[in-house]
């Protein structure tokens, strides 16, 4: 699932070693699609399985909180509702936990019964007063 939706041709032009804040914007259906409760609902129980394998790769959660307005640029197409920063020691750790088996049989059906969009971009520092652990 998110295999087959991962940039791997733009990951691959990144140095692999480096590290990386993901920035992931979220859209949530109204009900999860295996009819569990919300999308949000669903969200909840992916992060309760990603945020352990995060970890276990050296990575934590930066800031997590809700996507209010769209206060500059372009409105439509960026009505997001949740978004998260996420730090991993490098890209091939986040490409590491994506490709797992764990995460796609455990975590990502929970992701795509929540999230109707889940954009995730890699970023690289240019100024922090973030910690990355």
């Amino acid at each position: 699932m998110a295999v087959n939706m991962l940039n791997i041709q733009g990951l691959d032009r990144l140095d692999q070693h480096a590290p990386v804040v993901m920035l992931n914007l979220m859209r949530f259906h109204a009900r999860s699609l295996d009819g569990n409760g919300s999308g949000w609902d669903a969200y909840l129980r992916y992060s309760a399985i990603t945020v352990p394998m995060i970890k276990a790769r050296g990575g934590t959660l930066l800031w997590t909180g809700e996507a209010r307005v769209v206060a500059l640029g372009p409105h439509h197409g960026n009505e997001w509702d949740f978004v998260a920063l996420v730090f991993y020691p490098s890209v091939t750790a986040f490409r590491d936990m994506m490709t797992s088996q764990a995460y796609e049989r455990d975590a990502d059906p929970h992701r795509v019964n929540g999230c109707a969009e889940h954009v995730i971009i890699a970023t690289s520092e240019a100024y922090s007063k973030f910690k990355s652990s």
